[in-house]
């Protein structure tokens, strides 16, 4: 597992030197989604600015919250965008040489790009949460901070697993997978406003099928006394976001195995 790891941080390495070798483009393009990224706050600013507050949350609140979705889909999207150009490799018949290398299949997929340029996104989340942070007078040395940073890391592995199953879904078929990215980039511009807004309907799906509500919403509106839970179950939420990404590997585990070679 140790020499795993070392041997994934040196690929990765070598693909941050070489997208570094471009360090304009790199500036560019970290630069434009840093910018692009504030049209939502700016449409969430409009909203609080005319209505104050939506059920019990105000600005300051759903600062945290579209902090910690846009860190955490920035960490995936930059660790997993990989998976999204998967089903191109399945046509070209590229990932017959993946099957032959002794690695296995996923963790030489997940190893082979990471787009450093998200970090644009990242940053962008960073400044709005930190404007959540001071607004609210919170400390960093709190249990509201712990329960952030756990909600973030979680948060990260739902969307990195929702990227692998759209990957996964290429060994059955490599047409319509945008429909994915309903669940992706909707499940982040939805995470971005308190769960309690939609219809409940809504809410059973992004808690109990995508556990965004289980890894972002509720641990923060019970670290905030938003939500009636006792406290420390805002510790334990976060757990269904790791549970989440480990039953996706295992159907990307089940898509191996059906996989039939391209032939070519």
């Amino acid at each position: 597992m140790i020499r795993k790891i070392r041997l994934y941080f040196r690929l990765i390495a070598v693909s941050v030197r070489m997208q570094m070798q471009h360090r304009a483009s790199f500036i560019m393009l970290t630069l434009a989604l840093f910018l692009s990224s504030f049209m939502d706050i700016f449409g969430i600013w409009v909203l609080f600015d005319r209505f104050k507050m939506i059920q019990q949350w105000t600005l300051k609140e759903v600062a945290l919250l579209y902090g910690i979705m846009n860190m955490s889909f920035a960490l995936a999207e930059m660790s997993a965008k990989v998976f999204d150009n998967f089903s191109q490799m399945v046509k070209r018949g590229d990932f017959d040489r993946v099957l032959l290398r002794p690695l296995g299949t996923l963790f030489q997929i997940a190893s082979s790009e990471i787009q450093i340029m998200r970090i644009g996104r990242f940053l962008q989340g960073a400044v709005i949460l930190n404007y959540g942070f001071r607004e609210m007078d919170l400390s960093f040395f709190s249990f509201q901070t712990l329960v952030i940073l756990l909600t973030i890391m979680s948060t990260s592995c739902v969307f990195y697993g929702l990227f692998i199953l759209q990957a996964t879904l290429s060994f059955w078929t490599t047409e319509t997978l945008e429909l994915m990215n309903i669940v992706t980039y909707g499940g982040l511009e939805s995470g971005q406003y308190p769960l309690s807004i939609y219809t409940q309907s809504f809410r059973f799906f992004f808690t109990f099928i995508i556990p965004l509500g289980c890894v972002a919403y509720y641990p923060l509106a019970t670290a905030l006394r938003l939500e009636n839970f006792p406290l420390w179950t805002a510790a334990f939420f976060p757990l269904s976001g790791i549970l989440f990404l480990y039953l996706c590997c295992q159907v990307w585990k089940l898509g191996v195995r059906h996989y039939h070679s391209t032939g070519s």
